[in-house]
C-alpha cells in the first residue's frame, strides 16, 4: 500500500480529521492509537472507537473526498500512511483482493453511521410532520446519517425550537455538525451546508456528463467510468430514481430473493465512484446548449454556472404525474406522497391508507405498506391489473388479506384537518355516480409518469408526442447514415432508460441500455476527436 500514500506523523491531540471539513483520504495506522469520536452540533461527543496499528481509517465519502462524518485524534504520538482519494480508488483497481476487503469495509461502515445517526444533521421537529418526513426521506435516499429529535420529548430539541422556530413553518430546524441551524430548509439548501456536494469544478472538460441517477444513468456512469473515460453525473433529488423508491424488486436477474431499489442503487452509486465518476446530487440541470461553439457541450446548472462535457447521456427518467384532485398540491408533504419508503410507512402504522395505480411501482408498494398499514385501498383505473402489473405481484397482491382492489375507480377529492394535513379522501366508481369516503391521513399515487424533458427545450433535441426523447431510427438521418440505436436527433446526445420514446420502462431494460450506450460512446468520441480534412 505504500507505494499510493505518503508517510504522515501526529502529536498527542492532533486531528487527522474533523466532521464536516473535507476528509484527506484513507489512513493506514502504522503506530500509536487514533480515538474516533462523533460529534454533532448540538455539542454531543460520543465515542466510537479506538484504532491502533494495522487498522485503517476510512469510510465511503472519502472515495470522492467528501466530508468525515466522524473526528480522529492522535491519542499520543501517531504515524501513519495517508492515501488520497484519487490513489485509493487506484489502490482499490490494482489490488483486488485487497480492494475488495477495503471497499466492504467503507461501505459498511457508512452503513454502521446511518444505522446510528452517527455524523450527520440532527432533524428537530415532529416525526409525523411533513416536511420533516421529506427531509429525511431525501438524507436517507442518499444515504447520508442523521437522526431525528421530538421537542415534544427532548428538552435540548424544546429549547432549541422556543429559540430559533417563530412559526410551525419553520419546523423542522436542522442543526449542521458545526453548530449551523436551518428552518426548514430546501433540499438543495441543506445539501450545501452539511457537505453533500461541494464546489463543481466549471473548467473541466469531461467526456461524458450523465443527467440522471436512475439505474440507466448509473449503469452508464459505471461502465464509462471503469472504461477510462471522465464522467459526471447530475441529478435533482437522489441517486436511484423512482426504483430507487421501489420496496423490493424480485424479478432482477440475480436477485432470487428480491433486493430493495435503495440497495440496488446504493451498490452502483459505490460502484460509480470506485471507478472515478464524479457524482453531483443534488444538482439540477436548467438547460443544454448543443450549439457547440467551441466544440462541446455546455450544461448549465442550477447555481447558475455551467459544466462542459464532450458527450451528453440522457437519463433523466420520468416523474409521477399528478392527477387532476382538487387541493391535491396542498397536501403535498402533508399526507399525500409519490413513494413508499420506511418513512412514510412508520406514519401509516395501523392506520387504513389508500393508493392509487395499477403498475409494478405501486404493486411494490402496496405490498410494502401492508405489512405496516391496517389496511390498503388499492384504487385502480381501469378494470384489471394484467396489462400492467407482472404477474408474481398480481399474485401477491390477491393473496394479501388487508389489500383491497378497487376497479374502475378514481379518487375525486381530499379534504384536511385543522394543521392543514390530510384527513379524508373521497372516491367514486367511474360506472355509477355515488361518492364514498374515509378518513385517511395518507394517500399514495403511482399513477403514470411524465418524462423529465423540459431542460432539453430547445436545444434540437427531437421528443416525440409524449415529451420522450427520440432515438435511433425514429430520428432522421445525417450525413446520409442512420443513427445509432441510443443517439438522438443531436450527434453526441444519447438517451437511456424511461426518458427515451420506445423504452421497456423497467429497471433491467434501463440498465442494459446504460451498459449499451458505452459502446456508442466511444465510437462518437474516436469520431469526434479524428482530425477534419
Amino acid at each position: 500500500m505504500r507505494r499510493f500514500g505518503d508517510l504522515r506523523s501526529y502529536r498527542d491531540g492532533e486531528a487527522l480529521f474533523e466532521t464536516g471539513k473535507v476528509g484527506p483520504g484513507m489512513f493506514v495506522v502504522l503506530s500509536g492509537t487514533v480515538t474516533i469520536t462523533q460529534r454533532d452540533g448540538l455539542g454531543h461527543i460520543t465515542p466510537i472507537i479506538d484504532q491502533g496499528p494495522g487498522q485503517f481509517l476510512a469510510e465511503i465519502g472519502q472515495l470522492s473526498g467528501r466530508i468525515a462524518l466522524v473526528d480522529g485524534h492522535a491519542d499520543g504520538d501517531v504515524e501513519t500512511l495517508l492515501i488520497p482519494p484519487d490513489q485509493l480508488r487506484a489502490l482499490l483497481v490494482a489490488e483486488a483482493e485487497l480492494g475488495e476487503r477495503i471497499m466492504r469495509a467503507l461501505i459498511l461502515r457508512r452503513v454502521s453511521l446511518i444505522q446510528g445517526g452517527a455524523g450527520g444533521p440532527v432533524l428537530i421537529g415532529p416525526a409525523s410532520l411533513g416536511d420533516t418526513a421529506r427531509l429525511q426521506n431525501f438524507l436517507a435516499r442518499n444515504g447520508q446519517p442523521h437522526h431525528v429529535l421530538d421537542p415534544a420529548a427532548d428538552k435540548d430539541a424544546a429549547d432549541l425550537v422556543a429559540r430559533y422556530a417563530t412559526s410551525r413553518a419553520d419546523l423542522p430546524l436542522v442543526v449542521c455538525p458545526d453548530g449551523r441551524v436551518l428552518r426548514n430548509p430546501s433540499e438543495p439548501a441543506i445539501a450545501y451546508a452539511i457537505g453533500m456536494i461541494g464546489e463543481h469544478n466549471h473548467e473541466k472538460l469531461y467526456d461524458v456528463a450523465v443527467v440522471g441517477s436512475g439505474p440507466a444513468g448509473l449503469a452508464t456512469a459505471v461502465y464509462a467510468a471503469s472504461e477510462g473515460l471522465s464522467v459526471a453525473v447530475f441529478d435533482a433529488r437522489a441517486f436511484g430514481g423512482q426504483a430507487g423508491a421501489s420496496a423490493r424488486i424480485e424479478n432482477y436477474l440475480g436477485f432470487p430473493t428480491g433486493i430493495s431499489g435503495q440497495a440496488l442503487a446504493g451498490r452502483a452509486f459505490n460502484q460509480a465512484q470506485k471507478f472515478g465518476a464524479e457524482m453531483l446530487i443534488p444538482v439540477s440541470i436548467r438547460s443544454l446548449d448543443c450549439s457547440r461553439s467551441d466544440g462541446v457541450f455546455h450544461l448549465a446548472t442550477d447555481c447558475g454556472k455551467s459544466m462542459r462535457a464532450k458527450s451528453v447521456v440522457v437519463a433523466s427518467g420520468a416523474r409521477y404525474r399528478r392527477p387532476e384532485i382538487a387541493n391535491l398540491e396542498k397536501f403535498e408533504g402533508r399526507g399525500v406522497w409519490y413513494w413508499a419508503s420506511p418513512i412514510e410507512a412508520k406514519l401509516c402504522l395501523g392506520q387504513d391508507v389508500v393508493l392509487v395505480g395499477g403498475g409494478n411501482s405501486a404493486g411494490q408498494a402496496a405490498v410494502f405498506l401492508s405489512s405496516h398499514a391496517r389496511k390498503v385501498y388499492m384504487i385502480i383505473r381501469g378494470g384489471g391489473l394484467g396489462a400492467s402489473m407482472s404477474r408474481y405481484l398480481i399474485e401477491r397482491i390477491e393473496a394479501t388479506d388487508n389489500i383491497e382492489l378497487m376497479f374502475n375507480t378514481e379518487v375525486v377529492g381530499l379534504e384536511g384537518d385543522d394543521d392543514a394535513s390530510l384527513a379524508r379522501v373521497r372516491w367514486r366508481s367511474r360506472l355509477a355516480p355515488e361518492e364514498h369516503s374515509l378518513d385517511i391521513r395518507n394517500l399514495f399515487l403511482f399513477v403514470g409518469a411524465d418524462p423529465a424533458t423540459g431542460w432539453l427545450e430547445g436545444c434540437g433535441v427531437m421528443v416525440d408526442r409524449g415529451g420522450f426523447v427520440v432515438t435511433g431510427a425514429q430520428c432522421q438521418k445525417k450525413d446520409g447514415q442512420q443513427v445509432s440505436a441510443l443517439e438522438t436527433s443531436v450527434p453526441g446526445v444519447f438517451a437511456v432508460g424511461d426518458v427515451r420514446s420506445g423504452s421497456v420502462k423497467r429497471v433491467g431494460g434501463a440498465i442494459g441500455e446504460g451498459a449499451q450506450v458505452v459502446a456508442a460512446l466511444h465510437f462518437y468520441l474516436a469520431d469526434a476527436m479524428k482530425p477534419s480534412l
